[in-house]
């Protein structure tokens, strides 16, 4: 079904939209072996941004999640290149106990660019309720920062239930669950209901059609945030599903920018947003 509402008809129209900003909430940045992306890098990513209206990406570096001895600091570097247009987590690999200890230690120094962490469970072998990601989770709950975690269904490490533990035990941490605990769907929105500071990412979820709505009509819109694992995946594509899903362009509003602007406000600053939020 092609989309046919007024915000959609303005995105076929223009390619964006004035009115809808898009914040991505799930980006990387970076080559990534055994695979070619052909826009990996800062001035690139703007370029596939700009065609399709993102406003802002917020992302972790391939190399910060995979290459401690380099850490976070090209993800620094980027944010300081595009304050715009990006905004960093700081990435965390609890195999290396005393990067993460550094990474903590310099967090203050970087909050023009960070706005919480990226724990990637299923990549690093080590369960979200391991001791050794404590730390990490201590700091953003004292500071109500957010949390972006790779979620998998039926993943020991990153799947609902371990999921549901750390949601009760961090309630001021505002927890974005990377790709909806894939394929647990109703899981994942139990996951919405029982916790309020819990939210729908939904990279790869595009793709399966009907799950757009059901998180809609059983979590709420206000509960979802888009997101596309920029540059695995094109955000054309995500937008045109977006637009074409049956579901409201208050709900697109709500995904595409609302709910991001109220996590992010903290960070940007209501200058930035335009708006105040309460």
């Amino acid at each position: 079904m092609i989309g046919t509402s007024p915000l959609a008809r303005e995105f076929w129209e223009f390619g964006k939209s004035a009115t809808c900003p898009i914040y991505d909430m799930h980006g990387h940045m970076g080559v990534w072996h055994s695979i070619y992306f052909p826009r990996a890098d800062a001035a690139d990513m703007m370029r596939t941004m700009d065609e399709c209206g993102v406003r802002m990406l917020v992302f972790s570096h391939h190399l910060a999640l995979f290459a401690p001895d380099l850490g976070n600091s090209l993800a620094i570097q980027a944010v300081r290149q595009y304050p715009d247009r990006l905004r960093a987590y700081c990435a965390v690999n609890p195999n290396y106990a005393e990067q993460l200890a550094s990474d903590l230690a310099a967090f203050e120094a970087h909050t023009d660019a960070y706005v919480g962490f990226k724990f990637l469970s299923d990549y690093h072998g080590i369960a979200l309720s391991d001791e050794r990601y404590r730390p990490a989770w201590e700091y953003a709950n004292e500071r109500e920062l957010l949390i972006l975690a790779h979620t998998w269904g039926d993943s020991s490490l990153d799947g609902p239930a371990v999921v549901r533990q750390m949601a009760e035990r961090y309630p001021r941490v505002k927890l974005l669950l990377g790709h909806s605990c894939h394929g647990e769907w109703d899981a994942a929105v139990q996951l919405a209901r029982d916790f309020p500071n819990t939210y729908l990412e939904l990279t790869a979820l595009f793709d399966d059609r009907g799950i757009l709505e059901k998180f809609v009509r059983e979590a709420g819109s206000d509960r979802m945030l888009f997101g596309t694992d920029l540059p695995w995946f094109d955000p054309h594509q995500a937008v045109g599903a977006l637009l074409s899903a049956d579901i409201s362009d208050e709900d697109r509003h709500n995904i595409c920018h609302g709910n991001a602007e109220r996590l992010l406000a903290p960070f940007l600053g209501t200058s930035y947003l335009g708006h105040e939020f309460k």
